[in-house]
């Protein structure tokens, strides 16, 4: 194998790469070979097809099999004897030889960007804020009030009155959009709260007045982020028939709430609560301390991120901001800058994320920090009970996409380093509010 440098400016590279054609004709002949031996053919004995028809059958196939391994190996080869870390997949060119029967030698062009210098920053001497707060009685008391609302019954208004704020009415109802039912739009029997939430709005405010038999036709208009995207911001009709006027009876809060919750009593509910609101309150604090340590890190990145990586990246995002455009649902920040300026300001979440990203797998590189396959087996179990009844597909569609596994590998990979990362810096804990827990700042990563 014979190979020429022809690219070297900043983390771009470039190769000229020669390997003999006899290289490449015996790796050839045996593919071949060892494909006669399993091929029948009628009027042949088994391992007895003669070469010159197992090469007019599949002689191009096998070529192209030859060509991506020898291919693939030189360019391993390469990278191994310089000490070369691709940021990105090579981008190859077959320049001549590759073609079937071919008597030339190979030649193929390899180019790619390097992955830059990462140095990694002195650990011990970040400063980490970890917020905490408590669960305090008011807002297990809150949740309590929320599950009898959900658990609350409605008793028949006899009264002949028109429905009013607060009253339930329980209504039939046909949806239109250009005098034309659509699917989805239609329903019998519903409770509908006057002035509540849950409905589109418009809606339940328009059933205001009615009473038990009555008919009426209201217009509302579908929000521009309803997420059936066929009816996003369109504006559509309702047939409504009222049939019965009712009002909801509060459930009491007590041991017979919690039997019909399936537990022993009150006590066992409040303390499930408290357990659930506290896992609650150890996710926001580890995600604000996440932010406080991805920003630190994010001022330690002295070194130049792969341009491809930035490109992909900021492809992703700007995909994300196009259709969040469309259906307007751009941050308020967002929606009066011009396109130069949006592209500039999301170039550069884009660098910042490839940085901090090559940073954090520099840092679990040097530190051996690994997914083990015992990990990976609880996130694909995890995916899969998200899929009741599909298990078994959910298991074999990640043992045959090994990028969907990666998908799954690298939260786990980077929660991993995260976890090491704060083990090392310096963390002083911090009594907040709730409120102020919940406080996120801007997402930048």
């Amino acid at each position: 194998m014979q190979v020429t440098e022809t690219l070297s400016d900043g983390l771009k590279r470039g190769f000229t790469v020669t390997v003999p054609a006899q290289e490449i004709e015996s790796k050839r002949s045996a593919r071949l070979k060892e494909v006669g031996q399993s091929m029948k053919l009628p009027g042949f004995r088994p391992g007895k097809v003669p070469l010159s028809i197992v090469k007019q059958r599949f002689g191009t196939e096998v070529q192209g099999e030859i060509l991506e391994q020898v291919v693939g190996d030189a360019t391993r080869k390469l990278l191994d004897e310089r000490g070369l870390r691709p940021a990105m997949q090579p981008k190859v060119d077959i320049v001549s030889g590759g073609e079937p029967d071919s008597k030339s030698d190979l030649e193929f062009k390899v180019e790619f960007e390097v992955l830059p210098e990462i140095p990694v920053p002195d650990l011990s001497s970040l400063s980490l804020t970890r917020l905490k707060s408590a669960v305090n009685a008011e807002t297990v008391d809150k949740a309590l009030k929320e599950i009898a609302g959900r658990q609350r019954e409605f008793e028949t208004i006899t009264e002949d009155r028109p429905a009013a704020k607060g009253d339930v009415l329980t209504v039939d109802f046909v949806g239109k959009i250009d005098g034309v039912a659509f699917d989805g739009g239609s329903a019998d029997d519903v409770n509908v709260e006057i002035g509540g939430a849950g409905f589109i709005p418009g809606f339940a405010e328009q059933l205001e007045g009615m009473k038990a038999g009555d008919e009426k036709v209201i217009t509302v208009t579908f929000p521009a982020d309803y997420q059936a995207e066929n009816l996003a911001g369109k504006e559509a009709t309702f047939d409504i028939k009222a049939k019965a006027l009712k009002r909801p009876v509060e459930a009491k809060i007590d041991d017979e709430l919690a039997k019909k919750l399936g537990f022993e009593g009150l006590d066992q509910v409040r303390e499930l609560i408290t357990k659930q609101v506290e896992q609650e309150y150890e996710q926001l604090s580890r995600l604000r301390l996440k932010r406080d340590l991805l920003d630190q890190l994010a001022e330690k990145t002295a070194f130049e991120a792969p341009p491809g990586m930035v490109d992909a990246e900021f492809a992703q995002i700007w995909n994300r901001i196009e259709e969040d455009r469309k259906a307007g649902r751009l941050d308020d920040e967002d929606k009066d800058k011009d396109e130069e300026t949006l592209r500039a300001d999301y170039r550069k979440i884009a660098e910042r994320r490839v940085k901090l990203g090559l940073l954090l797998a520099e840092i679990g590189r040097v530190n051996n920090i690994t997914v083990t396959q015992d990990e990976m087996l609880q996130a694909i179990r995890a995916e899969a009970m998200r899929y009741p009844g599909q298990e078994q597909a959910v298991f074999e569609f990640f043992g045959k996409n090994p990028q969907a596994a990666d998908s799954l590998r690298g939260p786990i990979f980077e929660n991993k380093v995260i976890d090491y990362i704060v083990e090392l810096a310096k963390v002083e804990d911090k009594e907040v509010t709730p409120e102020e827990l919940a406080e996120m700042p801007e997402a930048t990563v």
